[in-house]
């Protein structure tokens, strides 16, 4: 379901830009420095934007265009900027994502890179991956999954080696979901390949010397042998026809995929080590066990601090989904689940997971913005919002408090260590949301309290 806005602009917009996505996609794979085929303006904010959360340095070249480019055509800075970035940081892949400039210009980027590659050698030139990223034409989910989708189509052989793995694609999550999803992987005895993986490209160690470019990512080896594997697992209940990695895959080499939504509280996390059970042949660790056990008896424990409670959900569209799935678990109500993607499956996928499980369904709204929030929250009396840092004057003006959960989170520190996924994730999450209902309590009261 789509609101109508009573205007014609966007007012703080709950939506990031396309090739943004992308930039964040690509440095989750190995070697791989992420380009942008514009103007320097458009890296720059997106480095800002993006190290603000991770409190990581990530370097984005970019072509630079003038105004002289936007009539020519940047098609001489691209290659020039293609040879400068290979000459300094010796990088494995190059993923260029273009902007809205070159985008309106009608900059043909395949053809600029098949040029590149016939006037340079071989031998002394990383790989290159290209995918139209125009910010006009979607958000940086759809940059994210477009970005998943070029390197697999342009890198995956085809037709493949069989082998034993299985490849993960769970969208856009933090680098300690990264994490804990590999750690599943590996408990259950999959021998997985996750594209992307930012689990250290975007969350590393401590170095006594600057890397130009982070260890980690997904090995461009093991993203050439994806086709020849036994199965995919993708994440996102709202992509539908979208071309993703996973659809990639089913065309060039026929292989089965299973899409899920994000495991995100007890149902979904239920349903993703259900198809591991399946693809694996082996019953769910007991560890895997006692977490959900442990999260069973922490809903019957704090169940009197949330029941009733109205919250107001909104960020990235599959972000929102889990959510929402996951506080109607808990016995919270959503009220409003709110998304600046236009999919058209949110509403459908909202219902989805909330049918049988809440009496009155949730309103859902793609396409809004934070003045489109603000105003149905006037109405709707929340008793929290759950979302990114954006949402906080909003949270302030109404005197609740603020969940922050996915990206961006800028006014606190560890964004990329929280772990939103599985059984141990929403374990963090539900102590997050009684404890801030329970501090709510007490500062409003006159007397406060010290036991609960």
């Amino acid at each position: 379901m789509s609101k109508m806005p009573n205007y014609i602009s966007t007012t703080n917009a709950c939506k990031l830009c396309k090739p943004l996505g992308a930039s964040l996609a690509f440095r989750g794979m190995e070697g791989t420095v992420p380009y942008l085929h514009g103007s320097q303006g458009c890296a720059t904010y997106m480095r800002r934007y993006i190290i603000s959360h991770y409190n990581e340095p990530i370097d984005i070249a970019s072509s630079s265009l003038s105004e002289k480019h936007a009539i020519y055509g940047g098609a001489a800075n691209l290659k020039m900027g293609l040879t400068n970035v290979t000459k300094k940081y010796q990088p494995q892949m190059i993923g260029i994502a273009t902007t809205c400039l070159t985008e309106t210009i009608g900059d043909d980027v395949p053809m600029i890179v098949k040029e590149y590659k016939r006037e340079t050698e071989a031998a002394n030139r990383p790989l290159l991956v290209h995918v139209s990223t125009p910010s006009y034409s979607g958000t940086h989910m759809e940059g994210f999954h477009a970005a998943v989708a070029a390197a697999v189509d342009q890198l995956a052989q085809s037709p493949a080696v069989t082998n034993d793995t299985v490849n993960l694609l769970p969208g856009f999550v933090s680098s300690a979901d990264y994490r804990y999803l590999q750690e599943i992987m590996d408990d259950f005895g999959i021998k997985t390949t996750m594209l992307p993986d930012l689990s250290t490209t975007m969350d590393g160690p401590a170095l006594l010397e600057y890397e130009k470019i982070p260890g980690g990512g997904t090995p461009l080896e093991a993203i050439r042998q994806m086709g020849g594997a036994k199965a995919t697992v993708e994440f996102g209940r709202t992509l539908g026809k979208t071309r993703t990695g996973a659809t990639v895959l089913e065309q060039k080499s026929g292989m089965r995929s299973h899409r899920l939504g994000l495991p995100m509280g007890i149902s979904e996390t239920d349903r993703f080590f259900a198809c591991l059970e399946t693809l694996s042949g082996r019953t769910t660790p007991a560890k895997y066990a006692d977490e959900r056990g442990r999260l069973v008896d922490a809903y019957v424990d704090a169940h009197k601090y949330v029941f009733g409670k109205k919250a107001i959900i909104y960020g990235e569209e599959d972000m929102v989904v889990g959510l929402t799935s996951w506080l109607a678990e808990i016995g919270v109500t959503p009220i409003l689940c709110a998304t600046g993607g236009r999919s058209g499956h949110f509403a459908e996928a909202i219902a989805a997971v909330t049918d049988g499980v809440l009496v009155e369904q949730p309103k859902a709204y793609e396409g809004m913005d934070f003045f489109d929030i603000a105003e149905e929250a006037e109405t709707l009396g929340p008793d929290l919002l759950v979302g990114h840092s954006k949402g906080y004057p909003l949270a302030r003006k109404l005197n609740i408090p603020l969940i922050r959960v996915g990206f961006p989170i800028h006014d606190r520190i560890g964004g990329q260590r929280i772990i939103h996924l599985g059984y141990r994730g929403a374990q963090q999450l539900f102590d997050l949301v009684v404890n801030s209902l329970i501090e709510k309590k007490q500062n409003d009261s006159p007397v406060g309290y010290s036991y609960m």
